[in-house]
């Protein structure tokens, strides 16, 4: 396991491409200041140890040098043991719609992406809960068991997309069922389920499936993301829409947001439903139901003691360029012999 202490450092490596550009286009200059100059095959004859392989490789070991030293000042740190350490937290389950109606841009940027962002923004006030992610729609998907990495699990939250289930449709209790196997009926750790959808449900089994889920002791909490007037779900290539999702009939499929069907579904387990399109109301709400609800002690492995490697980088970055100091663009006379480049007498 590894982390870097100043991310904010990666902008400097911007400097690497447009040092290449630079480069190219003193070439592109030399050139074509040597065309007005005179014949370039004469110039050539002028100057035989200039060597253009050499010219590149200086550049090469100058960007790898510099990329060092970047790396260097970000400082990537490495965990070398892992231990165990006590926590106070509950257990919580985000189960994110990825079905195709979830593509509809009735809220920006659309449905899902508004749920991911969601997500991501309830994580960050999370402190020492367990978390776990699921991806539904005809069917459910375990898209990251229970842990208390959210950094990976924010990485699994991007990467999700309706083509991570293969079964389209929705059924919220496909989520619910799959949710339950993510506790641990031994476990006194309180549980939540957050479920986050546009409500449009094509089974009847929701409101059962989270009476069973009362039932071991899961919370569900529900978000609801569109609108009631809806909108047709557009189908891209390349980031354009080229057309939308159409029915049998050949009609523009319109999805709409269904509260009252995420509404059942929370108050089964005596929780709650909240309007997704706004973060500050759901963040809030969140907030304040997490405050209600009892921590409990549990122990969790986190890897420790990480130790800077900048010294690695700093040092094979300075070599670099060192070395760099004492290559000249002439030609090396063994390597002329050999005609390695093929490069002309």
């Amino acid at each position: 396991m590894y982390e870097l202490e100043e991310k904010g450092y990666f902008y400097l490596l911007l400097v690497i491409p447009a040092l290449t550009v630079l480069f190219l286009y003193i070439q592109y200059w030399k050139k074509k200041k040597q065309r007005e100059f005179g014949d370039l095959d004469l110039i050539k004859k002028l100057s035989p140890e200039k060597s253009v392989f050499k010219s590149v490789f200086k550049l090469v070991l100058v960007l790898l040098g510099l990329t060092f030293l970047i790396i260097g000042l970000i400082n990537p740190k490495i965990g070398t043991k892992l231990e165990t350490v006590k926590r106070e937290g509950i257990d919580i389950v985000f189960a994110v719609d990825v079905s195709k109606s979830m593509l509809a841009e009735d809220v920006a940027p659309n449905r899902l992406e508004k749920s991911k962002q969601l997500v991501s923004q309830i994580i960050n006030q999370l402190g020492s809960d367990r978390i776990g992610i699921i991806a539904y729609s005809g069917s459910a998907f375990p898209v990251l068991p229970i842990t208390t990495d959210y950094g990976v699990a924010k990485m699994f939250l991007q990467s999700m997309n309706p083509g991570i289930v293969s079964s389209q449709g929705t059924s919220i209790d496909e989520a619910i069922n799959l949710a339950a196997t993510f506790v641990d009926k031994k476990d006194k750790t309180n549980k939540l389920l957050i479920i986050i959808s546009d409500g449009e449900d094509h089974s009847d089994n929701a409101e059962n499936a989270a009476e069973e889920a009362k039932k071991l002791g899961i919370k569900i909490i529900t978000i609801g993301v569109g609108t009631e007037k809806g909108g047709p779900i557009p189908l891209k290539k390349n980031g354009i829409v080229e057309s939308f999702q159409r029915d049998q009939n050949d009609e523009v499929v319109i999805t709409k947001r269904n509260a009252e069907v995420l509404t059942k579904i929370a108050k089964s387990t005596k929780g709650g439903y909240v309007d997704g399109n706004s973060t500050k109301t759901v963040i809030d709400y969140i907030k304040n139901a997490l405050e209600n609800i009892e921590k409990t002690e549990f122990e969790s492995t986190q890897m420790a003691n990480f130790q800077s490697q900048f010294q690695w980088f700093l040092a094979f970055g300075f070599l670099v360029l060192f070395i760099d100091l004492f290559l000249f663009e002439k030609k090396t006379k063994w390597v002329k012999k050999m005609n390695l480049f093929n490069e002309k007498e």
